[in-house]
């Protein structure tokens, strides 16, 4: 991933010769050499669980280097699609499936924050991104599927659901909506979406040789902040709204939201790690420091996989204990059909569209009745080929 001219490449033009000398070492050797008059080295050691990620990172003038913007922005895009799909059970709303494409593109001012629609943005663009172009273009024509499968739906929503027929399964205070074949759409693009913008996003496209390899030697022009550490900046504003990621966790709730927030539910061991690795890998920016910027990649993608492929799981378990209860058994299959369709992003492990869409099919979309359908056997098959890909052990 990263080559052994790395700190070569990123010092400044302009240096003085003896510099070059003391500072032309190995990548092995750690040496921390920051780009001479923009930064000033950081120590490893002063970065703790409580550093808060946005304001730690300054220039020598104290100006601070992190800008977030445009990931944030996305983020909130994302939150506000999902409220929208809640208002169909929530309120009772019949949903437009040309508003859920317009906030997908960020087209048509369709969001109620108008700041959102102003802001150069859009979720589209980098959904599946990291696929060639055909193939990107063919997953987001999925998702738009699912959101006229959403707008109509929605349509049933004063009906109580049965096998062949949309509307709602209750338990409880809950309410799920589903089509005739019993699929929550609402679960299927929220999880969707968790794989295919920020799994994907942030792994397979920030995370990349490509990116990584960005220029790290001067600031882009007109801002403070060098093509690096931008590029590393929005891999904590896709995946977090909160100043320290993990930092409001509980016993009980992540105090995060969407792929934040399952890391914490299915991957335990290493939520705890994931805001040092971020900010050690930008910390390892300032000092042009490859090896430990590699270190924090190998424990951020895989971390991202697991938690996935972990939550797939864990929803196809809970069809299987929730036996008697199909609103619950509903649920469970709705997000967990859209986590195995995000796994076709788990690239570290070799997740594709051709094992996620076989499992989709074997579990759902080919049978008649759909959900209705389903079997301890198609299940038991379905966790027992994710346990392998994935490597996670019963």
């Amino acid at each position: 991933m990263f080559k052994t001219h790395f700190v070569s490449r990123f010092l400044p033009v302009v240096v003085l010769a003896a510099s070059l000398i003391a500072c032309n070492k190995d990548d092995d050797d750690n040496t921390i050499t920051p780009p001479a008059n923009l930064r000033t080295a950081i120590d490893y050691s002063k970065l703790t669980d409580t550093t808060t990620y946005a304001s730690y990172f300054a220039d020598i003038n104290k100006v601070k280097t992190v800008d977030m913007t445009p990931a944030s922005t996305q983020l909130l895009m994302f939150r506000a699609i999902n409220t929208y799909n809640g208002t169909a059970v929530g309120t009772g709303a019949t949903l437009d499936s040309t508003v859920l494409k317009n906030m997908f593109a960020n087209t048509g001012n369709a969001f109620t924050d108008a700041t959102l629609n102003s802001s150069g943005v859009n979720l589209r663009s980098i959904f599946a991104s990291s696929l060639p172009a055909t193939e990107a273009e063919s997953e987001r024509k999925t998702l738009e599927s699912a959101f006229a499968a959403m707008a109509l739906t929605s349509k049933a929503v004063s009906q109580t659901a049965a096998e062949g027929k949309a509307g709602k399964l209750t338990t409880g205070t809950s309410n799920y909506l589903v089509d005739a074949k019993g699929i929550e759409w609402a679960q299927i693009i929220q999880k969707s979406m968790i794989g295919g913008l920020q799994v994907d996003y942030i792994s397979n496209v920030l995370l990349s040789d490509k990116n990584l390899a960005l220029d790290n030697s001067k600031v882009v022009s007109g801002k403070s902040y060098t093509a690096l550490e931008h590029n590393w900046d929005q891999i904590y504003g896709l995946l977090t709204a909160n100043p320290v990621y993990g930092a409001k966790a509980t016993a009980t709730s992540s105090g995060e939201s969407f792929l934040g927030s399952y890391l914490w539910e299915y991957n335990k061991e290493d939520f705890p790690k994931i805001h040092m690795a971020l900010l050690k890998g930008r910390a390892a920016i300032v000092n042009n420091d490859p090896t430990t910027l590699k270190a924090q990649v190998a424990i951020i993608r895989p971390a991202l996989e697991k938690a996935i492929a972990g939550a797939a799981l864990g929803y196809l378990g809970k069809w299987k204990t929730n036996a008697t209860n199909d609103a619950a058994r509903a649920h469970a299959m709705g997000e967990g059909l859209g986590f195995i369709y995000s796994l076709r992003y788990g690239k570290v492990n070799g997740g594709d569209a051709a094992f996620s869409n076989g499992l989709l099919g074997n579990l759902v979309y080919l049978a008649p009745n759909g959900f209705w359908g389903l079997t301890n056997a198609k299940i038991d098959a379905a966790d027992a080929a994710i346990r392998a890909k994935f490597k996670i052990a019963n």
